[in-house]
């Protein structure tokens, strides 16, 4: 098991940071530059993911950066949401729209995994409670 001493170093930030990458450059071309709203708003909600994961990163408890983990994650669906309307409207063809959903999948399923590998083990009643039976 490798230890993680950079945020740059999490797998789960690598892939969003390629998801703004591809978002960035999608929004510069055509119509899709000009939509100044929906442009806005895919950058922001992209870049959303890999910041929310680098600022969770630095806090100092693994509660805390689970919270950001989970907005990261949430970005990365706002983000997928985006693209729907952005091929809706033409801004975006089929294979584009494709590439970059499967991208903004890898990335929250990354985000995802990393949150719940933050969360404590279920109980199991193995605890010294006091009591024999496992009950708390």
């Amino acid at each position: 098991m490798t230890l993680i001493k950079r945020f740059e170093d999490i797998l789960a930030w690598q892939e969003a940071r390629k998801l703004a990458r591809e978002i960035y450059r999608m929004t510069r071309e055509g119509a899709f530059s000009k939509d100044f709203g929906l442009r806005d708003q895919i950058q922001r909600a992209s870049v959303s993911v890999m910041a929310n994961i680098a600022e969770g990163f630095d806090c100092d408890s693994h509660v805390e950066f689970a919270r950001f983990l989970g907005i990261a994650r949430r970005s990365v669906v706002e983000v997928q949401s985006l693209l729907y309307i952005a091929h809706d409207v033409g801004y975006i063809d089929e294979q584009i729209f494709k590439s970059s959903y499967f991208q903004a999948e890898k990335a929250k399923a990354l985000t995802g995994g990393l949150k719940k590998s933050l969360k404590p083990a279920r109980d199991t009643g193995t605890r010294d409670t006091g009591k024999t039976d496992g009950r708390k």
